[in-house]
């Protein structure tokens, strides 16, 4: 799958392609709708499917200190992207340059004239150019005088309101890793590189493979049944997690520790993937070691049973 970046011209096996205009972070049931919306027609009419993203998001780049809020990583968004049947993923790199950039130079200069895109949806709500100036009505109109034809889908309803990125990061925050899957349609899930950490796991009789959360959202912090993928080789593995500060060890350190069952290879230095599954309890600091290991004992095997 085509990684495109809209600072460079398209291919011109691209060019004349439907796009999939949003930020598409979460690629939850509201992302899906847009994206299916433009497959559909991009397959109707015989040309390539484009589904497009901003990096950083325009928040990170206007509140450069919000708390960290990311549901995906861009390789994780390519993924989702392809499976979805997307031809190519274009990262709008959201800089200066672009928050400057006019509504009108938006669709005449990059969409029309860089890019050759002849057709683009988004959401009904969706907002683009300098001070958010450009609307569905706006895109529509300039988008005609430019000759590339706009579709709007609205959002998805769920339990009387719609889905949204904001009722995901709700629901992780929430210690509720099941809802988010719903309006995901899959768990939400961190990637890293499995790191070296202090071995109190290992030391214990519960080897972890420690993960840096980075820019992720932070989902409600504590023990969750959990899922992992090592992406080199596609295994699946299964087991409890601990996501949070450590409070029995210190110094506090963010980390996602997860405790992979029946495991015993090395995976320092490999990339993963952990899926939140199942919240089991908040983090707690224990008076004594084993009153921590009995804990984990009862937290692995309410783990197993629930992801029997």
């Amino acid at each position: 799958m085509r990684w495109l970046d809209h600072r460079q011209p398209l291919p011109d096996s691209l060019r004349g392609a439907i796009i999939a205009l949003g930020n598409f972070d979460g690629f939850h049931l509201g992302h899906q709708a847009v994206a299916r919306e433009a497959i559909e027609w991009a397959r109707a009419e015989g040309r390539p499917a484009i589904i497009a993203t901003f990096d950083p998001h325009p928040v990170r780049f206007f509140k450069p200190d919000a708390a960290p809020f990311r549901l995906t990583t861009l390789e994780q968004r390519q993924e989702l992207y392809l499976a979805a049947g997307a031809t190519a993923m274009l990262v709008f790199h959201f800089d200066a340059a672009l928050a400057g950039t006019s509504a009108e130079d938006f669709v005449r200069v990059l969409l029309h004239e860089r890019l050759g895109v002849a057709g683009v949806v988004t959401g009904e709500d969706f907002t683009f150019g300098k001070g958010r100036a450009g609307d569905r009505a706006v895109l529509a109109r300039l988008g005609g005088e430019a000759g590339i034809a706009t579709r709007a889908v609205a959002p998805v309803m769920d339990g009387g309101a719609p889905v949204s990125s904001s009722r995901v990061r709700e629901a992780l925050r929430a210690g509720d890793p099941e809802e988010a899957a719903r309006l995901l349609t899959r768990p939400f899930a961190i990637r890293g590189v499995v790191e070296h950490g202090d071995k109190r796991g290992r030391e214990i009789g519960y080897p972890t493979a420690n993960l840096a959360i980075e820019s992720y959202l932070r989902p409600r912090f504590g023990i969750y049944a959990v899922t992992g993928r090592v992406l080199a080789t596609g295994q699946v593995l299964t087991g409890a997690a601990n996501i949070g500060v450590r409070p029995q060890f210190a110094p506090p350190r963010e980390l996602l520790e997860p405790h992979f069952f029946d495991f015993s290879g090395d995976l320092y230095g490999q990339e993963i993937e952990v899926a939140f599954r199942h919240f089991l309890r908040p983090e707690a600091k224990f008076d004594t070691i084993e009153g921590l290991i009995a804990q984990m004992e009862r937290d692995c095997a309410r783990a197993r049973e629930l992801l029997g």
